[in-house]
């Protein structure tokens, strides 16, 4: 018997395929565009402004300002160059950062957005927004957040470093495992969901053996377009809240910090959603928590929150700020259980189910 469910598909435009950021000048003129800003993170800069020379009189400047966690006062900062240059969309070129940007730039203005991603973060393709103000982190949903094109061309992956790879990945996959227990997910959502996860199953360790291959690399970032699109479909839970106060609270690195939260909570609710659960637990050696813990270590993922800065002693504020105003759950949650779910990601120990 199916159970009752609720599904509405995204509404962007979604262009696949090696060579495909060639029809980037199509798709800003098919927008009726003529002004896009292209932003980046100070790292692609240089990307940031040979896609600006490719795209000639129909680029009207460049931003090279994202940083994680999309604080506020970045924002800002973009926004004077949005005004100063009457820019009628943004390219977004990176990964998650500079995708935040782009939506909270779109947020602000509702100005068409059009994502180039060359990670596999895959918030391109939700309606959703993290930024960072005073040592906080908080997310917002709206439908101006989601960007309007994304355009997905594999070779942009190819120079993204293994280790960068890896992480990327792991923070992919979270938003697909998290999708098969959520409380509003749908058998679409639930099917993208394993897929995703049997994509970067695959994928990833023949990167890390061979980072050039484009074979891997394409199913990489059709792995990352599937767990993606789960993430804009359904609702998160615990992982992505103890994520964000990591991220927002402390600064840990965005991706690195999935990767290594991703077994533990996996662990942390794999009895209360077993039956949900149960196909990715087949893809990873019967154990959810365990056999992803064993998958992140063999293509050298980070194992530890130690590895990022994070004293022991920041461990009990971490786990306060991350039960107040709880995202749902299938397993309740208390502070005792968090502090000691963060402990064991802090040491780096494997976890049971």
């Amino acid at each position: 018997m199916i159970d009752a469910f609720s599904y509405a598909g995204s509404p962007a435009q979604i262009i696949f395929g090696r060579g495909s950021k060639s029809k980037l000048a199509e798709c800003i003129t098919n927008a009726g565009c003529k002004r896009a800003l292209v932003l980046s993170t100070p790292h692609q800069r240089a990307d940031a402004e040979a896609l600006a020379r490719d795209i000639g009189p129909l680029a009207c400047g460049v931003f090279a300002g994202a940083v994680m966690h999309t604080p506020v006062d970045v924002t800002e900062a973009a926004m004077k160059i949005v005004v100063d240059t009457k820019a009628d969309c943004v390219v977004a070129l990176g990964g998650g950062s500079t995708t935040g940007l782009g939506k909270a730039i779109a947020y602000r203005t509702d100005l068409l957005q059009i994502v180039v991603p060359t990670t596999y973060a895959g918030s391109e393709v939700t309606p959703i927004l993290g930024q960072t103000e005073g040592g906080r982190k908080t997310t917002v949903r709206d439908a101006r957040i989601l960007p309007e094109i994304v355009i997905y061309d594999p070779a942009l992956t190819h120079g993204l470093p293994v280790s960068m790879s890896v992480t990327s990945g792991l923070n992919a996959m979270a938003h697909a495992l998290e999708g098969l227990y959520a409380r509003d997910r749908n058998p679409v959502s639930t099917l993208m969901a394993i897929e995703g996860l049997r994509a970067f199953s695959s994928s990833l360790p023949k990167i890390v053996a061979a980072p050039d291959n484009a074979d891997a690399r394409n199913e990489a970032l059709y792995g990352a377009w599937l767990c993606g699109t789960v993430l804009g479909a359904v609702g998160m839970a615990l992982h992505h809240k103890i994520c964000h106060t990591l991220g927002g609270s402390f600064d840990t690195p965005h991706a690195e910090t999935h990767a290594v939260m991703l077994p533990h909570t996996a662990a942390f609710n794999a009895k209360a959603a077993e039956a949900e659960l149960a196909p990715a637990a087949k893809l990873f050696a019967g154990s959810i928590g365990g056999g992803l813990w064993d998958f992140a270590k063999s293509i050298g993922a980070p194992m530890s929150l130690k590895e990022f800065g994070l004293s022991e002693a920041d461990l009990d504020r971490a786990a306060s700020i991350a039960v107040e105003n709880p995202y749902w759950n299938p397993r309740p949650i208390d502070r005792d259980s968090i502090r000691a779910l963060l402990q064991e990601a802090w040491d780096g120990r494997r976890p049971a189910d």
